[in-house]
């Protein structure tokens, strides 16, 4: 299907073609989180959000707009607010399953993050069906199937700033702290377009999810009239009408679907229409096909020149050796044998009236083609963005005089923001004869400037193709493998709950043949030398602190507690003893308990999916009761059993005190039982066997004593919450 006059081919440079009957662009975070905020807000239907990253902890609003908005503005409030005040909206939040190499980026435990933070109306992914070493990299953000937000935009770290991207400020400080300007890119829709979005985000759902998404919702067609629908948001003014738009795509080889390359084939394709300028600002230039794309269409149509607006700096080793080193090459190409006059490749800084300097992170994705064609959409200009990773890219045509000037108005807006000037004498340097040299002169002093890319300073490339081939890649990491002439799934990114649990089981095997070690190669770490330690406490004023010590130190060494608690009763005698050693296992308890509790919070006691769920349902349902079983009849190491507690829901209280009713009473009987045997072998008679048989029987009716009585309690417990409900 052709749209009018534009060079739309659906199945080859783009997916579908459609219309928007109104579209704006939302320059920087600022813009788009306020206008997302209202949307939000407006839902009555449904919400997806499909993202390379969704940070619950992303504030929307800020200073006095964020004091006078009905609702709350970070987030995972908003959400929450709103899937509690309208029970019937479903939310649907699909987020990348990361690989390894981000987790310093984004936020920890995420799924579980929302699902502890969000009622059940919210729903959570994470999709791992990416080959290994792409990532899903589309941002959309659809509201009751009647308005979209896509672009290069996602709710985010570090993605917030106001237009005029001052060198300091307050408010750029997220949850891993201050950030330096950062500038990007997206767009909000209506129209029939918003259809094939919603169609798109539904079939990213059911991929990766059991739970089928709320159909789309039918309505009666609006049609292309200068109504707008009831979630447009709020101080947004449409800047193109009525017009042509395709979306095209990167898909890369997955499970169920077939690879794409619309958006490859749709950027050459608008590069051949160029005449007089082609503007570009971009995360990342490392595609050097599209730089020769480029310098081919110059050289046959003298007329055009070619702006690049980008980053400075790389961040990071890998960044810098694939990305920039890369860019070096992708400038090579676009300058060969052409004026260079004609072709700038830029970035933006400022330096105040104070000399604080900044330099303004570009992570946008536009393309703009004279009047004819504006592309904002997630795809960097680099070889993943092309061939391996999940991209949207809207396109719109300029198909009459108003939306020709709407492209022009964006492109201008743009040079405007990245030059210091406001949009209207931007404008006039547009049109000047070589509008390339134009924009590069009489920029002012104290305001952001535009200058040339010198990559070299940063990269002599010698690692280039190492990098290029982890960071920039075109194919997976690893590849699909051909069988029989049909080709295997590649293999996809490792799910963060693989990973951790793999993390897991290494860091408890370091930690097993730690205590091995230790077991075997320190010589105090025996019940000979303890039982010694603890002898010279005796009848001191350290006995006490020294038990207690000894408890705790043992707990975190795994140490079995029955070894130790026939120790203290030996040593201590029938009384002290018991007394000595319950509080000893207290105090470890609660120390062991603390560390799991710890670890349970970051998300570790949903590692390990539904068992672990019911499991830990079941140790809360039974509370002190389960608790006291486990500590009269252990099934499980002592110290595993506090740690495993600490994960689980159930709270310190009704843990202390289910492990008081399960090991006093044996403490005694062990007492008993201790103090006989020491006896046994001091001064053997009778009678001491006696106290021995004795402790034993003791030992078995306490156990079964103290579990009726756990019991009781738990009843009562239970019917007395019941009354008071």
């Amino acid at each position: 299907m052709s749209s009018n006059n534009s060079i739309f081919r659906e199945g080859e440079n783009c997916w579908v073609t459609s219309q928007v009957a109104h579209a704006a662009p939302l320059i920087d975070g600022a813009d788009y989180y306020r206008a997302l905020h209202s949307s939000i807000v407006k839902a009555k239907h449904s919400i997806f959000i499909v993202g390379w990253d969704i940070d619950s902890r992303i504030r929307l609003l800020h200073g006095e707009e964020e004091e006078q908005a009905e609702a709350p503005s970070v987030i995972s409030d908003l959400l929450k607010w709103k899937a509690e005040k309208n029970p019937d909206i479903k939310i649907y939040l699909l987020r990348w399953d990361s690989s390894l190499a981000f987790f310093a980026q984004r936020e920890m435990w995420a799924k579980e993050v929302w699902e502890e933070k969000t009622p059940d109306n919210v729903a959570t992914e994470l999709d791992d069906t990416i080959p290994m070493g792409g990532s899903q990299h589309q941002k959309i953000v659809l509201i009751d199937d009647e308005v979209v937000f896509s672009g290069g935009m996602d709710v985010s770290t570090n993605r917030w700033d106001t237009r005029d991207h001052p060198v300091v400020s307050d408010d750029r400080d997220g949850p891993d702290g201050p950030y330096t300007p950062l500038h990007d890119v997206q767009m909000v829709s209506s129209g029939p377009v918003v259809k094939e979005f919603s169609k798109l985000v539904r079939w990213r759902w059911v991929r990766v999810s059991e739970r089928e998404p709320i159909a789309i919702r039918e309505r009666a067609p609006t049609g292309l009239d200068d109504t707008k629908p009831a979630t447009w948001p709020d101080g947004v003014e449409s800047w193109l009408e009525k017009c042509d738009c395709a979306l095209a795509r990167t898909i890369p080889l997955m499970d169920d679907a077939e690879p794409v390359q619309e958006v490859r084939n749709m950027l050459l394709d608008l590069i051949s229409q160029g005449e007089r300028v082609i503007y570009i600002e971009n995360q990342f230039t490392s595609r050097v096909e599209i730089a020769e794309a480029l310098n081919k269409r110059m050289r046959e149509c003298p007329t055009l020149h070619v702006i690049v607006v980008s980053s400075y700096e790389p961040k990071g080793k890998f960044e810098c050796e694939a990305f920039w080193a890369g860019r070096i090459d992708f400038k090579k190409a676009l300058e060969k044998d052409i004026d260079p006059q004609r072709v700038i490749m830029t970035y933006s800084s400022i330096e105040d009236i104070k000399g604080r300097k900044a330099y303004k992170r570009i992570h946008s994705k536009v393309m703009s083609v004279d009047d004819k064609y504006l592309v904002i959409g997630s795809s960097n200009i680099s070889n993943r963005s092309m061939t391996l990773d999940t991209e949207l890219d809207t396109v719109l045509f300029g198909n009459n005089e108003h939306n020709r000037k709407a492209i022009a108005r964006v492109r201008d807006d743009l040079l405007a923001e990245h030059t210091g000037r406001d949009v209207e004498s931007t404008a006039k340097l547009m049109q000047e004869d070589n509008p390339a040299q134009a924009l590069m002169q009489g920029q002012i002093a104290h305001g952001y400037v535009l200058t040339e890319v010198r990559d070299e300073v940063f990269t002599d490339q010698s690692g280039k193709n190492f990098f290029k081939a982890l960071s920039d890649p075109e194919e997976p990491l690893i590849p699909a493998i051909e069988v029989a002439s049909e080709k295997l799934p590649p293999l996809r990114n490792p799910r963060r709950r693989t990973i951790m649990i793999l993390l897991g089981v290494l860091v408890l095997a370091a930690f097993g043949g730690a205590i091995w070690y230790a077991s075997h190669s320190i010589p105090w770490l025996n019940a000979e030398n303890i039982n010694g330690f603890l002898e010279k406490s005796r009848g001191t004023y350290f006995a006490l602190p020294t038990v207690l010590m000894v408890y705790v130190v043992g707990g975190f060494l795994f140490f079995p507690v029955t070894v130790l608690s026939l120790a203290v009763a030996a040593i201590f005698g029938p009384i002290w003893g018991p007394i000595y050693g319950m509080l000893g296992a207290l105090l470890s308890s609660a120390s062991m308990f603390g560390i799991g509790m710890l670890l349970g919070n970051a998300g570790l006691k949903k590692v390990g999916g539904p068992k672990v769920e019911a499991l830990d349902k079941k140790l809360k349902s039974t509370g002190i009761v389960g608790v006291a079983a486990i500590r009269m009849l252990p099934i499980a190491p002592f110290s595993l059993v506090n740690l495993v507690a600490g994960i689980s829901s159930i709270t310190l209280w009704q843990f202390l005190i289910g492990t008081f009713l399960g090991m006093f009473p044996p403490m005694i009987a062990k007492g008993l039982v201790g103090d006989s045997i020491t006896q046994i072998f001091r001064n053997p008679s009778p009678q001491t066997i006696g106290y021995l048989v004795g402790g034993i029987v003791l030992w078995g009716l306490m156990i079964w004593g103290s579990q009726k009585f756990a019991k009781w309690y738990q009843a009562r417990k239970e019917n007395s919450e019941e009354c008071v409900a």
